[in-house]
């Protein structure tokens, strides 16, 4: 029987002294735990730091969505690793993150962590309106730090997967209720050799990890247009999902250069392998109704 996740997003809404101030010990032990790993025990190089700082320390009333790709489980925590510590210790401005609930919550003290950890159970295939999906809106609402992995899985043969609607549904709803979040995409390669994906599943260290910052996105115009032209909610996060999509994918060219660059210009991207190519023309985003669920 699989454990009942029911009561962590209502306790996630009224949390109660104890409960924050367990959560803001257990973000801010993560936290650096996480620097510790990527910035001493590996080599990490930040393009663009300055725009992820900016993003976070951004005024208080302006929500924050941050999407990447997702190569490890330890992309999150790892990836915040590279915040200053000051940020870190600071609970309160640091991120919401979706976490599969069959992954993260399985039993109760699993549940607990992750929950103490500001991860909110998304149940995979349960579709965009779910009480996890509502949870990140309303976070959002208030001037929050949301991040989605919007491949929706770990992806281990890092193909080109359509990305889920769900993070168009969290910006058009945002976005309808007046708030529309800073979109901050984010690339990174390395993660999955600092955490492999295979057995025995250990930390490692002396990695190279490179993280690339991409600037907002820009979905004012687009959001504009779908008011005006009365889209449906579909054709909403459909068209934000897709624009999203092509901007994480821009970063990841622009990563890859910055990557070459840096290790020479005769060195292929690490996430290349034979099949890429293949792989990509394979999973080419065109509509498959399967693939709108979370």
């Amino acid at each position: 029987m699989a454990y009942d996740i029911g009561w962590i997003i209502p306790r996630l809404r009224n949390p109660g002294r104890l409960w924050y101030c367990a959560s803001s010990i257990t973000v801010a032990v993560v936290g650096l735990f996480s620097k510790l790993i990527v910035e001493f025990l590996n080599k990490t190089t930040v393009y663009n730091r300055e725009a992820l700082l900016r993003a976070v320390q951004r005024p208080p009333d302006v929500p924050l969505l941050t999407v990447s790709n997702h190569h490890s489980c330890f992309d999150d925590p790892g990836l915040w690793g590279v915040l200053d510590t000051g940020t870190l210790l600071r609970g309160a401005r640091m991120r919401w993150s979706l976490a599969a609930h069959d992954i993260c919550f399985t039993n109760a003290l699993h549940s607990a962590f992750f929950a103490l950890g500001k991860c909110v159970p998304v149940v995979r295939g349960a579709g965009v309106y779910q009480p996890a999906m509502d949870f990140c809106v309303e976070r959002l609402e208030r001037g929050e730090w949301v991040h989605i992995f919007p491949e929706g899985r770990v992806n281990v043969e890092k193909e080109r997967i359509r990305f889920k609607w769900g993070v168009g549904r969290l910006v058009a709803d945002s976005a309808a209720r007046g708030c529309a979040p800073v979109v901050l995409p984010v690339w990174h390669e390395g993660m999955d050799r600092v955490l492999p994906n295979t057995e025995p599943y250990r930390l490692r260290c002396r990695n190279r990890l490179y993280l690339a910052v991409g600037e907002p996105i820009r979905l004012h115009a687009l959001l504009d247009k779908l008011k005006t032209a009365n889209a449906t909610e579909e054709e909403t996060r459909r068209a934000i999902t897709e624009r999203i999509q092509d901007e994480l994918l821009k970063l990841r060219e622009h990563a890859h250069a910055l990557m070459r660059r840096a290790v020479g210009a005769d060195a292929a991207p690490p996430e290349r392998n034979h099949n890429s190519r293949a792989a990509a023309d394979r999973h080419a985003p065109r509509a498959d109704p399967r693939e709108r669920d979370l």
